[in-house]
């Protein structure tokens, strides 16, 4: 696993350079933002202890395997007390639970893995935790969230965009993996969540797959616009 400092509180841990989490320092300690791949504990560890910043916090943009599978290799090795926190809706599928609410409308829910452990705590839009603002931002997922460091204005936004081929929103079609149109539960929704993401103006934005982008706004401002072409919100009558 590759580590990327981005700045002097970020750190990207990158595997098959494929796949990102973060570790990002606080307090002499770090929270670490997803938790990659399958197998990826260790290779976290090594870089947690390399870098001298012991995990003292977890926060998962949503739970696709990709994000969560190294998440009980970590709890069941990681001393306590240990904060763990996944948006409210997005906590169901944690459990296995891939049922839809009333008001839901997407493609078949797939790519989740069931976890072990429990989150310490769930969250609903706005909420602080730590120096992180958390912001809901469904459509890649049904309870997808991105978290905003209020110190510098870094935007973790999990799979809300990609930048693995170009700044895209989730659900935008394009042939080159991630696939963002087909790993995506909701475009309509991401294109929106996406506008709102836009609209925080970070100063970084650091992705689940592909490169950290600074100062992104005028990318942003091309990607949501592409994303709101594509999808445009529905009219209601």
């Amino acid at each position: 696993m590759k580590i990327i400092q981005e700045s002097e509180h970020v750190y990207r841990l990158s595997r098959l350079g494929l796949v990102n989490c973060f570790l990002v320092e606080h307090d002499g300690a770090c929270t670490l933002i997803d938790t990659n791949l399958p197998g990826s504990a260790n290779s976290i560890l090594e870089s947690s202890n390399r870098l001298n910043l012991p995990i003292r916090r977890i926060l998962l943009t949503h739970a696709h395997f990709d994000h969560v599978a190294s998440l009980d290799a970590l709890a069941a090795q990681l001393p306590g007390p240990l904060e763990i926190a996944i948006g409210a809706r997005e906590s169901r599928f944690l459990t296995g639970d891939l049922s839809l609410d009333s008001n839901e409308q997407g493609k078949p829910l797939f790519g989740f893995m069931r976890c072990k452990t429990k989150p310490t705590t769930t969250l609903n839009d706005g909420a602080s935790i730590g120096t992180f603002l958390a912001l809901s931002c469904p459509g890649h997922t049904p309870g997808h969230f991105a978290f905003l460091d209020q110190r510098d204005n870094s935007l973790f936004a999990g799979d809300a965009f990609t930048t693995q081929n170009g700044l895209l929103v989730a659900g935008v079609f394009q042939l080159t993996f991630p696939f963002p149109a087909l790993f995506s539960w909701n475009a309509q929704l991401s294109a929106q969540s996406g506008a709102k993401l836009g609209d925080a103006r970070p100063s970084r934005l650091c992705v689940g797959h592909g490169k950290t982008l600074e100062n992104p706004a005028t990318a942003l401002d091309q990607a949501v616009a592409r994303a709101l072409q594509e999808h445009p919100p529905s009219i209601q009558s």
